[in-house]
Parts: structure tokens; sequence; C-alpha cells
């Protein structure tokens, strides 16, 4: 088998594993579908009272709302995609087998998670949004070109977080244990990428910080590409930039790691 086949079907294996979770997908549509509805309200009224905030009207704020639900489990905001598994496999020594196959570890890991992020938008966060369209006023645009380019955000949204996350995942070589990463990831997800409220609306020096991180690439950029607040090309050049630093400097990490492995317990 190819490497490109043997990747896809690393992929497909991915979604398949999630789409098996039936009770837990269900859980997580009504979870999101209840958190859009309590956020679209707080939104409301925010911008009732300053109108134009980070310069959305209202219409494009419940849309970033419901994106943000969307995207939640899709880009793994708060972890729990492909690195809590790895992190488990280094702390047990499992890893070890992983790196006697003939495949690179990081992209068989990345091509996992992008089937996992693929089921989760499909089978979580369309639900939600689909919600939002359907009960409140949303900023969607009806040129096909717009959408194409989302979904070019949205991929590259996808291997941005993959990258923050393998390198937390690999921190464990050091740490021998992922649940402190866990914890910095999950607070980092929230309060960087905007899931709370859009980075546009953060005045002064922090929000000039915070949307040139890469948690910015995650929702920020999708969601000002869909409601014409960006362009495409800027949003790709400033997501592919980060996607390249972050999976490069994880080879770096990699390399590093894997010339010392721990073998603890297994």
């Amino acid at each position: 088998m190819g490497s490109g086949r043997l990747y896809l079907a690393v992929a497909v294996g991915g979604f398949r594993r999630y789409a098996s979770y039936r009770a837990a997908t269900a859980a997580g549509v009504f979870t999101n579908t209840v958190f859009g509805l309590i956020l679209v309200y707080t939104y409301l009224a925010l911008w009732e009272e300053k109108p134009g905030l980070g310069g959305y009207d209202q219409a494009q704020a419940v849309t970033y709302v419901w994106l943000g639900q969307c995207l939640y489990a899709t880009l793994a905001i708060q972890g729990g995609g492909a690195e809590k598994d790895l992190m488990e496999r280094i702390r047990t020594g499992e890893i070890a087998v992983d790196l006697y196959r003939p495949v690179d570890l990081q992209v068989w890991w990345l091509a996992g998670d992008v089937g996992r992020a693929l089921f989760q938008m499909l089978g979580r966060g369309v639900v939600p949004f689909v919600f939002g369209w359907l009960f409140f006023p949303m900023a969607l645009p009806t040129e096909v070109t717009v959408w194409a380019a989302f979904a070019v955000t949205l991929l590259l949204a996808t291997v941005v977080s993959f990258a923050i996350r393998y390198l937390a995942a690999l921190s464990v070589f050091w740490l021998m244990d992922g649940m402190g990463v866990g914890q910095v990831l999950m607070i980092t997800g929230v309060f960087f990428s905007g899931m709370v409220l859009p980075l546009n609306a953060f005045p002064g020096v922090y929000g000039d910080v915070v949307r040139v991180l890469p948690w910015a690439a995650q929702i920020q950029m999708p969601a000002d590409v869909l409601m014409g607040e960006a362009e495409p090309l800027g949003a790709f050049a400033f997501q592919a930039a980060w996607a390249v630093a972050l999976l490069a400097l994880g080879r770096l990490v990699q390399s590093a790691a894997t010339r010392r492995v721990v073998v603890q317990g297994g």
C-alpha cells in the first residue's frame, strides 16, 4: 500500500472510530446547542449595549457563536483529540511500538486527527450550526467562492490545531504525565482561540497579541473569511505560516524526544 493510501486509511479509521460513539455524539450535539443558545443571548445583550463591537453587527456576532459551537469539537478546542491517545501511549511506553512502524509518526497522528475532526464537524458540529441558522439571523454568504475559501480555512485550522496539540503531547516524554498539559491546552484553547469572545473584540495590546497567536487561526480566521471580514489569501497565509512553523517545531521536538525514549510501565 502506498504511503498516501495508508494515511488515507488511517484518516478513515479515525472517522469510523468516533462514528461508533453515537451516544456521546448525541450528547455533544445537545450540549453545543444549549451552550450556543446561552452565548447567543449573551452576545445579543452585549451587542445591544456596544453596537459594532469588534467590527461585527449583531448578525455577525450570532454567526460567530454558532460557528464556534460547530468547531468546538472539530478542532478539539479544549483538547481531547489525537493528543490524548498519544500522551497515554507515551506514558505507558507503547509509543515504542509506534516508533518501529515504517511510517512517519507525525503524519500518522495527523491523518487520524483529520478523520476525527471531519466526523466531529459532520456528526456534532453541523446540527447546532443549522439550528442557529433556522432560528436566528445569521450573516452567511451566498457566493460559492466564499464557502470554498471558508472550507480551505477549516482544513488549515485543523492542521494548526493538531500541530499545537501534538507539541503538547510530546512534552509527556519529559513530564511523564499528561494531566497538567491537558489543563494547559484547555485554558489556552478557550481564551486564545476566541471561543468565549471574538478576538477582534479585545482592545489594546492584549488584542494585538492574541490576534497574531496560532490559536487565532482556529476560529477567528475561518469566521472572518466566512463573513467577509478578512481577505481569504491573507487568512490562508496566516494559517499556513503557523501550520508550517508548528509542524516543523514538532519535528524537532519529536526528534529530540525519540532519542531519549523512556519506557514507563507497559
